[in-house]
């Protein structure tokens, strides 16, 4: 996927001591990972479509026409994750324009440069994101 592309083009962001957390240079390094994130999805929507266009085929044989539309179902399922990902990204960039970036949405305190690294969407601490999925797990039992 995109993102492990990401992660080789851009090496992860080395702080150095007493260098203040979510300064300019932290923000630029994040800003740059969610564009090229966001242009990257952006150009795997694009090409889906015009392969869709230019594979739409009718097949005589009914197999074959199952096949081509379990194929069909399973890019449109990706791509609908990927335009999920996408409004997540630009609501990320909208969080670095207003100084929110960074930070816990639930309590406040700094999410971390390596688990922005490891998923530069996050809006919750390391702490927050375990009490909220062991809420989810409690609440689907």
């Amino acid at each position: 996927m995109a993102e492990d592309f990401l992660h080789k083009q851009f090496p992860p962001y080395v702080p150095k001591k007493g260098e203040e957390y979510m300064n300019a240079k932290q923000l630029a390094h994040f800003r740059k990972i969610l564009e090229t994130l966001k242009g990257e999805l952006l150009q795997d929507i694009e090409r889906t479509v015009h392969t869709m266009q230019d594979e739409a085929t009718v097949f005589a044989d009914p197999n074959d026409r199952a096949s081509q539309e379990s194929d069909i179902a399973l890019e449109l399922r990706n791509r609908d994750r990927e335009r999920k990902l996408i409004k997540k990204i630009d609501e990320a960039l909208q969080r670095i324009d207003k100084g929110e970036y960074g930070y816990c949405d639930s309590c406040g305190v700094e999410i971390g440069l390596k688990r922005l690294e490891a998923r530069p969407t996050a809006t919750l601490c390391i702490d927050c994101k375990t009490l909220e999925e062991l809420r989810e797990k409690q609440v689907a039992k």
